[in-house]
């Protein structure tokens, strides 16, 4: 009989409960603390149940990390089951209310009428990747602050200093700009001084972290850096946000986790398909910089969009099937960096 162990983990604790083949609930824990010393006494708590089980648990690394490692460590399976599931899984049962053991039956209710989640797997260099994607767009977001400030305290000292998009970020308009403010007086002169300094050492530091990225994307992910339309930090995004592409079992669903594969919304005779807004947004926001990029330079992306356009689909739509088709390319390619990866790391352990 299988077993499946839903987890909903938090901070301090985390709950689990047992149900069997028939969603039937077996039995419930909850542990004192998150460390591995308790993980592993819900591991043995499990053991109760049988051999045949699998773990599962809401898909929230932050706080699950270790004891997803855990787990994975003692040789279980273990799946992640996306929020909207769990929440599903929780507004058909017949209880009321919300608790952890109501969460965590929602988890392993989940899991048992969902087969094919994505299983959990230790964490690899697209998460290292993903934490220097992260951090530097601290710097970044803080830089397009002090900006916007710096703009318009120029506008108040002089209505006609009105600097091009983007230029405040590069060193010689930085420099020509402090050489200008060096010979005026006061206090909001001072202050847009104190923010060409601060902007100067944002950019520093975001320019440092962007060349780390892009070293370990391209030892991670040659073929898709040779992509038309995918530079480094692109091609970082999307890396760190896939994690693993074989965790995905085809193209399709690849494409329907981005959000690029449309929702049907027909009933009877007339087929139709809408945009859809769900997914990953942030992989989404990649690819969609990869067609309006393949739609200046790439000679394949024009004459794609130009024959929908002549057939009569609007541009939107057009981009939105140029953009699916990308979704195709991008897992194949991911594929390739992928098996290839894995190759050098066999070549490399022999």
């Amino acid at each position: 009989m299988m077993v499946i162990v839903g987890i909903d983990a938090h901070k301090r604790t985390h709950t689990a409960v047992a149900i069997d083949e028939a969603g039937r609930k077996l039995g419930e824990k909850r542990t004192t603390s998150t460390t591995t010393e308790a993980n592993l006494e819900l591991l043995r708590w499990a053991e109760a149940f049988g051999k045949e089980r699998r773990f599962a648990v809401e898909d929230c690394r932050h706080l699950s990390r270790r004891l997803e490692a855990d787990m994975l460590a003692a040789g279980e399976e273990l799946v992640r089951v996306p929020p909207k599931l769990m929440a599903h899984a929780r507004d058909a049962a017949r209880t009321y209310g919300k608790s952890d053991p109501i969460d965590a039956l929602a988890v392993a209710r989940a899991a048992w009428r969902e087969p094919s989640l994505p299983r959990a797997c230790l964490d690899g260099p697209s998460r290292d990747l993903r934490l220097l994607v992260d951090h530097r767009e601290d710097p970044v977001r803080e830089r397009t602050s002090q900006v916007n400030r710096l703009r318009w305290h120029l506008h108040e000292l002089d209505p006609s200093w009105d600097p091009a998009p983007r230029s405040l970020v590069r060193f010689k308009h930085l420099d020509a700009l402090g050489a200008r403010l060096d010979g005026l007086g006061g206090t909001v002169a001072w202050v847009a001084r104190d923010l060409v300094a601060r902007i100067r050492e944002l950019t520093v530091a975001a320019n440092e972290l962007e060349r780390r990225i892009v070293e370990q994307v391209s030892r991670l992910a040659p073929a898709l850096l040779g992509l038309a339309g995918v530079g480094g930090l692109t091609a970082a995004k999307i890396v760190a946000e896939v994690a693993d592409v074989r965790r995905f079992h085809s193209k399709d669903a690849f494409a329907r986790h981005n959000g690029t594969a449309p929702l049907p919304v027909w009933s009877g005779n007339l087929v139709r398909h809408r945009l859809s807004r769900t997914g990953n947004r942030q992989l989404n926001a990649a690819i969609h910089r990869i067609a309006v990029t393949q739609m200046r330079i790439h000679d394949g992306a024009k004459l794609s969009l130009g024959c929908r356009i002549a057939m009569g689909t609007t541009k939107p739509e057009a981009i939105r099937a140029l953009k699916r088709q990308l979704s195709d390319v991008v897992y194949r390619t991911l594929m390739t960096d992928a098996v290839s990866t894995q190759v050098a790391r066999f070549g490399e352990a022999a």
